[in-house]
């Protein structure tokens, strides 16, 4: 009896053993480590930005052209050469309208003979008129021709003066001061009557010329500006818009802005610039967040927010809902989480709701970090 019964207990010993062990509880599931980033809702870091690449021209830029057509004898500047009013560009050959001139010069004597002759003859019957041996007829003729011939005089005297002032035409003069851009003509060259012939810009006033795309119109013009030239990355200056084409362009569908330094400067001419357009994200603040951070909840964009349980190192995360404003480089901005919220930044495919995390910089997240690299 006592054989049987210490059998028995031989054979209910491993099983209890067995049990006892089962009922251990199983080991705490370690934090995952998280990479997070601060919910700051500042405005001027969250204003949207816009960049532009424009050319720096001159406000007055006028082409010179001659009044007349002919042959170029004579281009007497070049371009980067700074012109007063009134200097020569550039001479035509001007024997046809010397020779126009001169034929003008006589057709105007021929004219005022022709109207001395017939004032002398108008005279003449007046005087033969008081003694009856002219009739009305013939007097009325007398005027007749009178009138003409000095209405014949005084054109002739208009021609003469359309004669001379196209061959005065045959030397282009500059217009006003500044410094030539562009010559579009050379000495032997046939031009015909208003071809642009010299550029010439005032370098006193610069604006900065950029091309605006459609999309882009609706806010360009609240926006504010700032620019630099290639030349002269650090040198930034605010710049003003003075003009915005009402009209696109034909060919590449953009609407060009001209806008100029809020401060007189001087800017060489056909430099390159670069337009910093920055213009309010909303009338609501805005947070700028990683753009890795942004999910999705049931189709809408979120985030994983960190909750910390008092003042442990760690915390849970929580999806939360957020309002997409626009996106910049490799950034978003949002609004919806409270300031000061961690969100998630890395992993964010791997997060559940309620799931611990070990916040950075903690022993339990470089702990966590060990972990996963094993």
């Amino acid at each position: 009896m006592k054989t049987s019964l210490l059998s028995v207990l031989l054979i209910l010993a491993p099983v209890a053993a067995t049990v006892s062990g089962c009922s251990k509880p199983p080991p705490a599931e370690p934090l995952r480590a998280v990479r997070t980033a601060e919910v700051r809702y500042d405005g001027d870091k969250a204003s949207e930005t816009n960049r532009y690449v424009g050319t720096v021209q001159s406000r007055h830029e006028v082409n010179e052209a001659f009044r007349v057509g002919g042959k170029i004898l004579q281009r007497r500047v070049d371009v980067g050469q700074k012109v007063r009013e009134g200097d020569v560009l550039a001479v035509l050959d001007d024997t046809d309208y010397r020779q126009a001139e001169e034929a003008a010069r006589q057709a105007h004597v021929a004219a005022v003979a022709q109207a001395r002759q017939a004032e002398s003859d108008r005279k003449r019957l007046e005087d033969l008129k008081l003694d009856g041996s002219v009739s009305v007829s013939d007097e009325e003729r007398a005027q007749t021709a009178h009138e003409t011939a000095t209405a014949s005089a005084e054109a002739a005297a208009r021609q003469l003066e359309l004669a001379r002032n196209r061959l005065k035409y045959t030397v282009l003069r500059a217009s006003r001061g500044g410094v030539v851009t562009a010559t579009r003509v050379e000495a032997g060259q046939v031009v015909a009557e208003g071809m642009p012939v010299v550029s010439i810009a005032n370098e006193g006033e610069p604006e900065i010329v950029a091309d605006v795309p459609e999309d882009h119109l609706a806010v360009f013009k609240a926006s504010r500006y700032r620019a630099w030239l290639a030349s002269a990355p650090d040198q930034k200056f605010d710049v003003v818009l003075r003009e915005l084409a009402p009209q696109a362009a034909a060919q590449t569908r953009t609407f060009r802005a001209r806008l100029k330094p809020v401060t007189p400067r001087p800017l060489p001419l056909g430099a390159t610039a670069t337009l910093v357009v920055e213009r309010p994200a909303g009338e609501r603040p805005a947070a700028v967040i990683p753009a890795a951070a942004i999910t999705q909840d049931k189709g809408r964009p979120a985030v994983w927010v960190v909750r910390r349980t008092g003042t442990e190192p760690s915390g849970t995360v929580e999806l939360v809902g957020v309002t997409v404003h626009g996106y910049r480089n490799d950034d978003v901005l949002v609004s919806g989480p409270a300031a000061g919220d961690q969100v998630v930044t890395a992993g964010v495919q791997k997060m559940a709701p309620g799931l611990r995390v070990a916040l950075p910089g903690t022993a339990h997240a470089e702990g966590a970090a060990k972990v996963a690299e094993r």
